[in-house]
């Protein structure tokens, strides 16, 4: 049990595409309990295999805030088989990750998210083709927009690669966003992020600003403009699909506030 949880921590710092691809060609521990369900307790809601919880890598007791988010993992443990699979249960990687290394990292963790802010998606444009630059600005401009109300700042736009500074007042402002979030919601936000490869797109959500589909599309728009016209990769679109999973499960522990 310990071995495999502290997997499931060591695979929350990688890449979800190189996560997927490890997890595929691991050999998968066998499933050991009955059944799990989530039991409200003093400190939150634990999830117990067979009447015994769930421990983090760190051996402390698995805490998830709401009841929601409770029975939620622990669907995820239901719906192992015979093996207990780590990529189908993102959840539970987010929860271990919040409570053993995010408690005790917030600072250095929401450094990074904020210098990710500094070079986020969507302020990087195509120069071309005209369909496509119309496309990302009808979507990200209101987005971009809307964060700049929030954080009393402009964002600086480019073409193409170059590299382009955002000014430090706007930076210290989105830093001081992530402060109201508590470690649970900062992993999940990291998460987001790291998905999407926007910390606006992952600020608007974690605002409720955008529902989770909407998030989700704007981050694939040059994506999708090249689907509509190449198709899709069958691999391509089975790590799409996964990463989607791991999306879902970081929104929904957004949403739960």
């Amino acid at each position: 049990m310990r071995d495999y949880l502290e997997s499931l921590e060591q695979a929350t710092a990688k890449d979800p595409e190189q996560r997927a691809r490890e997890l595929s060609r691991r050999e998968l521990p066998k499933r050991f309990y009955k059944s799990a369900e989530a039991v409200e307790g003093e400190s939150g809601f634990a999830i117990h295999l067979d009447g015994r919880p769930v421990k983090t890598p760190a051996l402390k007791t698995l805490l998830l805030p709401t009841a929601a988010l409770a029975e939620a993992v622990a669907r995820e443990w239901n719906a192992q088989e015979t093996e207990i699979d780590p990529g189908r249960m993102p959840l539970t990687r987010i929860a271990n990750s919040a409570q053993d290394a995010v408690t005790v990292r917030f600072t250095e963790v929401a450094d990074e998210l904020t210098r990710f802010a500094g070079t986020d998606a969507l302020c990087y444009r195509a120069n071309d083709p005209d369909a496509l630059v119309a496309r990302q600005a009808a979507t990200w401009d209101p987005v971009l927009a809307w964060a700049e109300g929030v954080l009393g700042h402009r964002f600086v736009l480019v073409e193409g690669l170059m590299h382009a500074e955002q000014s430090d007042a706007l930076m210290t402002e989105f830093r001081a966003r992530l402060d109201a979030l508590n470690p649970l919601h900062l992993t999940a936000f990291h998460t987001v992020t790291t998905l999407t490869g926007s910390a606006v797109l992952a600020l608007a959500l974690a605002h409720e600003h955008l529902p989770a589909d909407e998030v989700w599309n704007a981050a694939h728009i040059e994506e999708d403009w090249n689907i509509e016209r190449w198709g899709e990769d069958a691999e391509a679109a089975q790590m799409r699909a996964y990463k989607r999973t791991e999306f879902n499960a970081a929104a929904l522990i957004l949403a739960e506030g």
